[in-house]
């Protein structure tokens, strides 16, 4: 049984919560605190998510998150906040996973609360749980994500803001342009604003770069040794306009293609947080995979118990991502053990990922497979010759540029 704290000094608040998740008690075990003090008394029970509003007398709720953090960093930490509270959270981003907006809605919260749960679900295996134990922290959604979703959330989203929030940041600037001057878009002219660059990309296209380009910037320093993660990003950038050009072929409607480019470009995010948490391992997995000629994900597998992919997943599951890009990351190399029966984000991203790693030859992953049992399951298997002359054109036009 799951352990939920919920912690707030509006006594009103915390009986509306307990009436409002009643239902849920035959599944959660729930404990309610009206101090942040309360609160710590009650940590050595191990909670599996903290639900802490942001201002309270004596201890804030970004005060008691970063305690949260310090003894448990495993546990998923959600803040609750009010309008005015928003930059203090932006500023303190790190202490907390997910924020939800005051007056809180409680079915929102179960929500994102059942989300959470389930995703545990699916990664429930003692060796993802301790190897994510074993990080100091848990990486937060980053400060840059946060503030483009604040615009992007507005009634009537402005390109120029958006672009402005991005033109803060040097490193996002470059990838964005370097993105939209791509072949990929055929622009007859240089774009050079990023304000310009989000008009031409899409505020789709843009929320799922800023976030994975967001992680690699904060994940990369010092990190070079065990993980190359420029040439991790151009992978991950190349399977994600892989998976969304796949998408378009298959129907997928463009409004909803945002999935399958979000799954691409993050997909191996895993790999960078097992490197950020111990270089020293990543370094051995990549030897070990070398010397023995089994691809990455395999030696994760005997090292670890768990692979990148469903430490990447856990990871996205509690940022509050949507479950169809989690159960992508968490399945792409093993497809077969998801339920799905139709097309979706795992379908692209297992073919195009498989396709893209043995033509850039990424040592031992050279030798990845596709699961001709799954496509076949999903009556998709006819489909992978044109799958894979998509993908050829879109490695052709990444070369070429």
């Amino acid at each position: 049984m799951k352990k939920l704290l919920f912690v707030d000094d509006d006594a009103e608040l915390l009986a509306g919560l307990r009436r409002a998740l009643h239902s849920m008690r035959g599944e959660w075990e729930m404990e309610f605190a009206n101090s942040g003090a309360e609160a710590v008394n009650l940590l050595d029970r191990r909670f599996d998510v903290v639900v802490s509003d942001m201002r309270m007398p004596g201890m804030t709720g970004l005060e008691l998150l970063n305690i949260v953090r310090e003894r448990s960093p495993q546990t998923v930490r959600v803040l609750l906040s009010g309008q005015s509270d928003r930059q203090s959270i932006l500023n303190s981003v790190a202490r907390a996973h997910q924020y939800l907006s005051k007056p809180i809605d409680s079915r929102e919260l179960k929500a994102l609360l059942s989300q959470i749960i389930s995703l545990g679900n699916l990664l429930e295996d003692a060796p993802l749980k301790a190897f994510v134990s074993r990080l100091n922290s848990i990486p937060s959604l980053p400060t840059l994500y946060l503030e483009v979703m604040e615009a992007l959330r507005a009634s009537d989203p402005s390109p120029g803001r958006i672009g402005k929030i991005i033109g803060r940041d040097i490193g996002m600037t470059a990838k964005i342009l370097q993105v939209a001057n791509s072949v990929l878009y055929a622009t007859r002219c240089e774009i050079t604003q990023p304000e310009k660059a989000v008009v031409l990309l899409g505020l789709d296209t843009v929320q799922s770069l800023v976030l994975s380009l967001s992680i690699f910037s904060s994940l990369t320093p010092g990190l070079d040794a065990a993980c190359s993660a420029e040439s991790l990003w151009e992978h991950s950038n190349l399977v994600g306009s892989s998976c969304r050009a796949i998408a378009h072929a298959e129907g997928i409607a463009p409004t909803c293609s945002g999935e399958y480019l979000s799954a691409g470009l993050l997909h191996d995010i895993g790999k960078l947080v097992i490197a950020s948490s111990d270089p020293a391992l990543s370094q051995q997995i990549a030897k070990t995979a070398s010397e023995e000629g089994k691809p990455m994900w395999q030696v994760e597998q005997d090292l670890l118990g768990c692979t990148h992919a469903e430490v990447g997943a856990y990871l996205l599951g509690i940022w509050g991502l949507p479950f169809p890009i989690v159960e992508a990351v968490a399945l792409h190399h093993r497809p077969s053990q998801s339920a799905t029966d139709g097309m979706s984000p795992l379908a692209a991203l297992h073919v195009a990922n498989a396709l893209h790693v043995r033509s850039q030859a990424h040592g031992p992953d050279v030798d990845e497979t596709i699961d001709a049992a799954f496509l076949e399951k999903i009556g998709r298997l006819g489909r992978l010759e044109a799958w894979t002359k998509i993908c050829g054109e879109i490695l052709e036009q990444q070369q070429d540029k």
